[in-house]
């Protein structure tokens, strides 16, 4: 079956000019990205974290690849927009389901009406969120028992209590 990437998190700029890179977390807390010291970069280059934290409001990390330290700005530069991905393997054992395990499931009413599919998850504060893409884009909260009343993993859906003409 091979191996399961889960994406935590992605890069989205350079720092300085010795190769440190600034990136966007999607773990809780945010810093926990950095437990995991092996990333692969859209599931296909693999890195490791040679030094990584806070600077001011922005997380920066130094990679290094083939225990080569990526050292220059346009070496860096060449890695924005590319997620950081780890096995699924390697996440906590956990009864709570993932954001990437929502990713890519079909969204259905509880009618049957197929709406979409899981495109991405948002984090609002309140609630997470499904962007949901079919015939329209939907934006439907993941608020278990009140609207999202089954996931069903093995048949790859969520069954929600949504208004399909509310978009």
């Amino acid at each position: 079956m091979g191996t399961q990437w889960v994406v935590l998190g992605e890069i989205i700029g350079v720092h300085g000019i010795r190769g440190g890179l600034t990136i966007r977390s999607y773990t809780d807390p945010r810093e926990n990205i950095l437990d995991y010291k092996r990333w692969q970069l859209d599931e296909r280059r693999e890195v490791r974290v040679r030094k990584g934290g806070w600077i001011g409001k922005r997380m920066v990390v130094h990679l290094k690849e083939n225990e080569q330290p990526l050292e220059d700005r346009e070496t860096a530069a060449s890695l924005i927009g590319a997620r950081i991905c780890v096995p699924r393997s390697e996440l906590p054992k956990s009864d709570e389901l993932y954001w990437a395990d929502l990713v890519g499931l079909t969204v259905e009413t509880v009618g049957g009406q197929r709406l979409g599919a899981v495109v991405n998850m948002m984090e609002t504060g309140a609630n997470d969120v499904m962007v949901v893409r079919g015939d329209e884009e939907r934006l439907i909260p993941f608020v278990r028992e009140h609207v999202v009343r089954e996931v069903d993993l093995k048949a790859r859906r969520v069954v929600v209590d949504w208004d399909p003409d509310f978009v």
